[in-house]
C-alpha cells in the first residue's frame, strides 16, 4: 500500500502556475505530431496528406479535444448540472473532460479540415489513429499525478491511497488505463500500420474498437462518478459509451466486408 502525495502542480510562481496536466497535453501534441509526420513520409507517401497538412491540423485538433471533450462532460457525465449553471461549462479549470466527446471533436473537425483542404478524411484520420496514444498516455499519467479517477478498493499490494478521496487501499486503476490505452495501444497501432495504411479507415476503426475494449477493462477497476454512479446493468458511463463505439466500428468492419466481397 502507497500513500498518493503527488502534487498537480510542477511549478507555481504565484501568479502563475505550471500544472502536470497542461505539460501533459503540450508534449502530447509535439510528440504526436513528431510522430504523425514520421508516420506520414513512411506509410502514407502516396496519399494526398503532406506533413503541412498534419502542422496545420494542429490549432483545429486542439479546440476540437477541448471544445468536444467538455460538451461530452456535460451532455454524457453532468448534464442536470451544467443546464442550471450555464456559466460553469467554460471553467475547463474546474475539471470535467470526455474522452468520447473529445474523440466527437475531431471526427468532426478532421470531416471539416480535410474537405477544406481537399485531402482524404480516412487518411488524416489513420495517421492520428496511431498518434492518439501517446497523448492519452500522457493524460491518464496525469490523471493519476492529479489524484483523480480513482480505482476500486483493493488489498492489492501495489494499491494506493488518495488522501484527497478518502483512506481507503485503491487500485491505481489510471495507470492501468495509461499502460492499456496508452503503451499496449500505441504498439498495437504502429504494429498494424504497414498492413493497413493502404485500406482506409481500417486503421481508424481498430484504434476506435481497441480503446474502446480496454475502456471497459479500466471500468472494471476504477469508481464510477460519484454523481453519476452506475446506470442499465450495472454498467458506468465509460462502459457505455465504449460499447456503442464497438458497436460502430463492427458495423463499419461488416459494411467494408461486404462491399469488398461484392466488388471481387
Amino acid at each position: 500500500m502507497i500513500v498518493h502525495n503527488f502534487d498537480p502542480v510542477l511549478i507555481n510562481f504565484g501568479f502563475l502556475s505550471i500544472r502536470w496536466y497542461s505539460l501533459a497535453y503540450i508534449f502530447g501534441i509535439l510528440l504526436g505530431v513528431y510522430w504523425g509526420k514520421y508516420l506520414i513520409k513512411k506509410n502514407f507517401s502516396d496519399a494526398n496528406l503532406s506533413e503541412q497538412n498534419l502542422d496545420d491540423y494542429v490549432v483545429w485538433a486542439v479546440l476540437s479535444i477541448i471544445v468536444g471533450g467538455r460538451l461530452g462532460y456535460v451532455f454524457f457525465y453532468d448534464f442536470g448540472f451544467y443546464s442550471s449553471n450555464l456559466a460553469e461549462i467554460g471553467k475547463v479549470w474546474n475539471g470535467g473532460m470526455s474522452f468520447h466527446g473529445g474523440l466527437i471533436g475531431i471526427v468532426i473537425s478532421s470531416f471539416l479540415f480535410s474537405k477544406k483542404n481537399k485531402i482524404a478524411f480516412w487518411s488524416l484520420t489513420d495517421v492520428l489513429a496511431c498518434l492518439s496514444p501517446i497523448g492519452i498516455f500522457l493524460g491518464r499519467i496525469s490523471n493519476f499525478i492529479n489524484g483523480e479517477l480513482v480505482g476500486k478498493p483493493t488489498d492489492v499490494s501495489w494499491s494506493f491511497i488518495f488522501p484527497k478521496y478518502d483512506q481507503i487501499p485503491r487500485h491505481p486503476s489510471q495507470l492501468y488505463e495509461a499502460l492499456l490505452e496508452g503503451l499496449f495501444l500505441f504498439f498495437i497501432m504502429n504494429f498494424l500500420v504497414k498492413k493497413l495504411s493502404k485500406k482506409n479507415g481500417y486503421l481508424s476503426i481498430v484504434f476506435l474498437m481497441s480503446y474502446s475494449s480496454f475502456r471497459i477493462i479500466g471500468e472494471v477497476f476504477r469508481e464510477p462518478d460519484q454523481h453519476l454512479g452506475y446506470l442499465y446493468f450495472g454498467l458506468s458511463m465509460g462502459t457505455v459509451l465504449s460499447l456503442l463505439t464497438i458497436s460502430f466500428g463492427s458495423f463499419f468492419i461488416i459494411f467494408n466486408t461486404k462491399n469488398d466481397f461484392r466488388k471481387n
